[in-house]
């Protein structure tokens, strides 16, 4: 992800939570003006303002989601590159490997090996370093 894209999400989501809450204080300060308490035009700003700037604002919010998107694809591949780099494999830049399925050539049996040993039975403090009994007594 280019640094421009990364500035443009935080710009847009800044535009768009700023004019959410600008919204509601907007519909908070007319019910104020219409003699209507402070706190219950804020209840009602907020109940009446959120969905409202859903219909509003939404170019920027389809910004917002649309930059949030390309986020998210972005950090699946660089997790699938790092998980295949952890097994041992080569990362192919058009993989699509996001699941952290082992769909590679190197290595495919690894993640079986693993959670075989895993269900085997820690040594025992009597055992030895390669996890054999030690011969002998005390």
């Amino acid at each position: 992800m280019s640094d421009r894209r990364s500035d443009t999400l935080v710009r847009d989501l800044s535009l768009y939570v700023l004019a959410r809450f600008a919204l509601v204080a907007v519909i908070a300060a007319i019910l104020v003006a219409l003699q209507v308490p402070l706190l219950v035009g804020l209840v009602i700003g907020l109940v009446v303002g959120l969905p409202l700037g859903l219909l509003l604002f939404r170019s920027l919010n389809a910004r917002v989601t649309e930059g949030l998107a390309v986020r998210n694809e972005h950090r699946a591949r660089e997790r699938a590159r790092l998980r295949a780099e952890l097994r041992g494999e080569q990362w192919e830049a058009g993989s699509d490997d996001t699941s952290g399925s082992d769909t590679g050539t190197e290595g495919s049996g690894t993640t079986e090996q693993t959670e075989q040993q895993e269900q085997q039975e820690p040594p025992s403090p009597e055992d030895g370093a390669d996890g054999e009994r030690a011969e002998g007594g005390r």
